[in-house]
């Protein structure tokens, strides 16, 4: 059963751990517990699996074949300017939100912290990632900016 996990159960997981650490500690909070918890996962996948890759276009293809076979979602890198430390990245079909109501406000911080600690991992540079685009905010698929910090 454990290679058929439904949609809404795992979402049913997420947002209810979401809303109690929201109820204890606050939103601004309960955002940078997903962000390091998103972070730790994206280090943990490359450890994992991806460490072994020393090229950029190889990591992206490796990525995306992995989050597509894995059913998190359809990558793709709009921008990319390594040297400058900046990236624009989409992911469709996103197991986190895609298929939600609008919101209002973008619900991806578990997905920005992933995206972080891939990157971080693969460059050895700390990046910075935030969503600029969600399903939740009306679009059709999750556009999220990454910045080296400095």
């Amino acid at each position: 059963m454990g290679r058929s996990l439904r949609l809404e159960v795992y979402r049913l997981m997420q947002f209810a751990f979401r809303d109690v650490i929201e109820q204890h500690n606050g939103s601004e909070i309960t955002d940078r517990i997903f962000y390091q918890a998103g972070e730790l996962a994206g280090r943990e996948l490359y450890r994992n699996a991806l460490v072994d890759v020393k090229e950029f276009g190889v990591f992206v293809k490796t990525l995306q074949e992995m989050l597509r076979e894995l059913g998190i979602g359809i990558l793709r890198v709009e921008e990319a300017d390594l040297e400058q430390g900046r990236l624009v990245v989409t992911v469709s079909e996103d197991l986190d939100c895609s298929g939600l109501p609008e919101l209002g406000y973008p619900t991806c911080v578990y997905d920005e912290g992933f995206l972080a600690g891939l990157l971080e991992s693969f460059t050895g540079s700390v990046y910075r990632v935030r969503e600029i685009d969600c399903w939740s905010t009306g679009e059709r698929t999750c556009r999220f900016l990454a910045e080296r910090e400095k």
